[in-house]
């Protein structure tokens, strides 16, 4: 097992022989060898274990197990405890997901405190197992069946940077390694008496299901793990792929026709935004004009042949203009985010701008304050050009507007309910400058 895990953390540069590390200890076998095992190589640990309070004395016992230990071995170790019960009420979780969120909350706080670059976890071979299997079970992707690998960075919620590292050492051996490994150490460890017990899935896939899939092939889970392997490099060859669209804000379903499939990208690209899976199908066989929104507060819109998203809209306050002068845009305005001020000036030379963010109007044909908002159902003007009034929604739609754009689309109205500019589109034909104008009023966007 010794040369398994050397060559596994050289092959997958998991240490580095002048870093710190955590070590997990939870007081079991797997975390005890990881402890033993890489104090041996002779890197630089402290350990760290998380006293739950969910199994009464016993909890309390495998706090005192890893003290011992951590004492003999001359190994700093850190403790904490936690109200987990408190914890998944207040928040709405289960057990083991309030525990998974307490403990690697507090590793990655430990981290920063004593400069630890990451904590090593004992996940193994079986664990990885048991892991593609839970999800197969579940019906997962991709990503699922490639199991648990070496690495990982966990999010922090208040974390701005790069998060939590977790390494996993052990991924390349059994429990069975695990436990010789002790045995011949001649070093106990304590047992966990729920990962006896079969009401919860991992440990029915552990006490049953394993155990009947290795009388069909004893070879099982060498089988499961190399499977797992080879799906993980496809897995990056498919991340490869999706990583030019990950940001981008508008995808362009036609640009994807030459992989053959488009779905895959698409959902990756949308879970990026919060959308799941069965929004995912709908929006898929949707037309143009639907509309979705995700968890993270993003909405999702159908638009000939694109899905386009942005943030959820939010309530914007007009601004008021009683006279010439520079104002500021209030940061939802969803103009363009080149643009910040609104810039009100008269001129008695004047050159008519044909800069879409800019309009030049007869100043005398204007009446102050005037009002930028979005446009409103109902709007209405007379366009440059025409005769007759056109609703704004029309114009919107002659100009091939989408759904985003139109909800979002400024307009400028004088103080006698004129709309005297569609922001970008037109002004209306009662402001126009004439052969007769003697001054003007340009308004821009800088």
């Amino acid at each position: 097992m010794w040369r398994k895990v050397v060559a596994y953390i050289k092959e997958n540069k998991l240490l580095n022989d002048n870093d710190l590390y955590i070590v997990a200890l939870s007081g079991g076998a797997d975390s005890v060898a990881l402890l033993l095992l890489l104090k041996e190589l002779g890197y630089n640990i402290h350990a760290a274990h998380c006293n739950f309070h969910l199994r009464g004395q016993e909890s309390d016992r495998d706090e005192q197990f890893c003290i011992n230990l951590c004492e003999r071995l001359g190994i700093e170790l850190h403790r904490a405890h936690f109200d987990t019960q408190t914890y998944t009420r207040l928040n709405g979780v289960s057990i083991e997901m309030a525990a998974r969120e307490l403990r690697y909350h507090w590793f990655w706080q430990l981290c920063q405190d004593i400069e630890a670059v990451a904590v090593c976890v004992a996940h193994h071979r079986d664990d990885l197992v048991e892991t593609v299997l839970i999800n197969l079970v579940r019906g997962s992707g991709l990503r699922g069946l490639t199991g648990i690998q070496p690495r990982s960075v966990l999010k922090m919620v208040d974390d701005d940077n790069s998060g939590l590292l977790v390494l996993r050492p052990f991924l390349e051996v059994s429990r069975a390694e695990i436990e010789d490994y002790l045995f011949k150490k001649n070093q106990g460890y304590v047992t966990d008496s729920t990962n006896l017990e079969t009401d919860m899935l991992r440990n029915k896939v552990r006490l049953k299901l394993l155990p009947l899939l290795c009388e069909l092939n004893p070879a099982v889970a060498e089988n499961i793990q190399r499977t797992a392997g080879n799906l993980t490099e496809a897995q990056r060859l498919l991340d490869a792929v999706v990583e030019p669209y990950m940001h981008k804000t508008i995808l362009d379903i036609s640009e994807l026709v030459g992989y053959g499939s488009s779905e895959y990208i698409i959902y990756e690209w949308a879970k990026n935004y919060g959308f799941n899976g069965s929004q995912l199908k709908k929006v898929m066989s949707s037309s143009t004009g639907s509309v979705f929104t995700s968890r993270k507060g993003f909405d999702l819109l159908v638009d000939r042949g694109k899905l386009i998203v942005e943030p959820q809209q939010t309530s914007m306050e007009s601004i008021v203009v009683p006279e010439e002068g520079t104002y500021m845009l209030p940061s939802n305005a969803f103009l363009d985010e080149r643009f910040h001020h609104i810039v009100i000036k008269y001129s008695h030379t004047f050159y008519i701008s044909k800069a879409p963010y800019v309009a030049t109007v007869d100043a005398d044909k204007v009446l102050f304050p005037l009002l930028v908002r979005r446009v409103e159902n109902g709007d209405r003007m007379i366009p440059f050009g025409m005769k007759g009034q056109k609703l704004l929604s029309d114009l919107m739609t002659d100009c091939k507007l989408n759904l985003f754009e139109k909800r979002s689309q400024l307009v400028v109205v004088d103080a006698r309910g004129i709309v005297i500019w569609v922001i970008g589109l037109r002004i209306d034909l009662r402001v126009a400058v004439s052969e007769n104008t003697r001054k003007v009023l340009e308004i821009s966007f800088n």
